[in-house]
């Protein structure tokens, strides 16, 4: 059995079994793909797959049999390569983030500036999409860390750290009738059109559940990824945004007006996600200090070695996640 033939393998099974896919994705041929996987099934005297023809159809008991100790041999080879190259050449390697558009925008770029600054022989990847899709690639250690809310909770392949609590604003055009309350109540924001983040993305689903709680039926008109996106159309006359806190910026626009929504809605959760099996090397954890930085580095380390969610909440029960106005008001 050949460490090849599991990379093989488990190329076609994220591939939807499409095997010209998992050989382009390899930079190799489909026959070569094919035949290493029917020697791997000779050698373990197995069928992988199920065929119909030459197509293959599904996985087969066996193969699920196989298949489960399959990425912890791969996530095991890829610590191992870590590990040595942290000896090998501790100033060169890389750090692959996954997150939303907006932790990318506007979380980032001060902590992975002063990272680059620190480490400049570091190559930094930066994945963006949506919540679930880029937890997928940190459960599968295709990237060292996930950057994400709500979504994250779902995987439990991974190990989280909590970076940081935020909240909402409101934005409306300067004037609206909605500026002249003393406090905004979730049936006054019902009342009219709301222009928000897409499904799966910045606490969209904690915000559509705080409505329905309250009997309520929000009218979302207008979604989109991007919180720039959402105020152009506030300007334009489509309605109410409901945008992060982190999306407004220090200097709101001289057309609309931000009001805050932490009154209406419950915290969200910022959390850095990777695999548990992982090699995390001295400049990664660095990077998970600039990310949570109200957790000592040996605390980070110590939730980093430990799988159990219970026990990584009884490490935090002494400390108190920021929130990202405390954050975003401390001096550079």
């Amino acid at each position: 059995m050949k460490l090849q033939q599991l990379r093989f393998l488990d190329a076609v099974v994220r591939n939807n079994l499409n095997v010209s896919s998992a050989a382009e994705e390899l930079y190799t041929s489909q026959p070569g793909v094919s035949h290493q996987i029917k020697l791997l099934e000779e050698e373990l005297d197995i069928k992988i797959f199920e065929r119909s023809g030459k197509k293959l159809t599904g996985i087969s008991p066996a193969g699920y049999a196989v298949l489960e100790h399959v990425n912890a041999l791969l996530n095991n080879a890829k610590s191992i390569k870590q590990a040595a190259r942290e000896y090998s050449n501790a100033h060169r390697g890389s750090l692959s983030i996954a997150t939303t558009h907006t932790q990318a925008q506007f979380i980032l770029p001060p902590i992975l500036n002063n990272f680059a600054h620190k480490y400049p022989r570091i190559d930094l990847q930066v994945h963006q999409g949506n919540p679930k899709a880029m937890c997928k690639l940190a459960a599968n250690n295709s990237v060292d860390f996930v950057i994400a809310s709500e979504t994250i909770n779902e995987f439990d392949e991974l190990i989280t750290i909590p970076a940081y609590r935020w909240n909402r604003y409101i934005v409306v055009p300067k004037g609206h009738s909605l500026t002249k309350k003393a406090e905004i109540s979730l049936v006054d924001l019902a009342s009219f059109p709301i222009l928000t983040y897409m499904l799966g993305l910045t606490g969209r689903s904690k915000l559509d559940r705080t409505f329905h709680a309250a009997n309520l039926e929000p009218n979302v008109v207008f979604s989109a990824t991007d919180s720039d996106v959402i105020k152009t159309y506030v300007k334009l006359g489509f309605g109410v945004g409901i945008i992060a806190e982190m999306a407004k910026g220090k200097e709101s626009d001289d057309s609309l007006a931000c009001i805050r929504a932490n009154h209406l809605f419950p915290d969200s959760v910022i959390k850095i996600g990777f695999r548990h099996s992982r090699h995390i090397s001295a400049y990664q954890y660095e990077f998970l200090h600039m990310m949570a930085p109200y957790l000592e580095l040996e605390t980070i380390k110590e939730l980093a070695h430990t799988k159990a969610l219970n026990d990584r909440e009884k490490i935090l029960q002494e400390y108190t996640i920021p929130s990202y106005q405390s954050l975003s008001s401390q001096p550079d």
